[in-house]
């Protein structure tokens, strides 16, 4: 009797992350032993039993062990697992500002 197992196919967008390709292919077959292929600017992940939020979890995983965390955030949806880069915040301009001027007590302590 064959069984006709159904393989299911996830990909990894890596964003601005492309050089760390290498580093996340040896990391999803180190943690979760499936089949990982790399595209132009993504990762495909084939693997009969594991589910997106299984591969989202191991991706957040890798952007922490690269202490990436602070830059970078995982999403998942239909099935893709996205790595998104923080917007930056814009700084807020700080106007030249004239030093306070003495009260007539505190020259007096002087």
């Amino acid at each position: 009797m064959l069984f006709n197992h159904k393989t299911t196919k996830f990909h990894v967008d890596m964003g601005d992350l492309d050089n760390e390709k290498e580093n996340l292919t040896n990391f999803l077959l180190a943690h979760l032993k499936v089949s990982v292929s790399q595209g132009t600017d993504k990762l495909t992940v084939e693997s009969e039993n594991l589910s997106l939020q299984d591969l989202e979890h191991v991706v957040n995983k890798f952007v922490y062990h690269r202490d990436l965390n602070s830059t970078h955030w995982v999403s998942a949806e239909k099935s893709t697992v996205k790595i998104n880069r923080f917007k930056e915040r814009k700084k807020k301009e700080h106007q030249e500002k004239e030093p306070p001027h003495q009260t007539a007590a505190q020259s007096w302590m002087l």
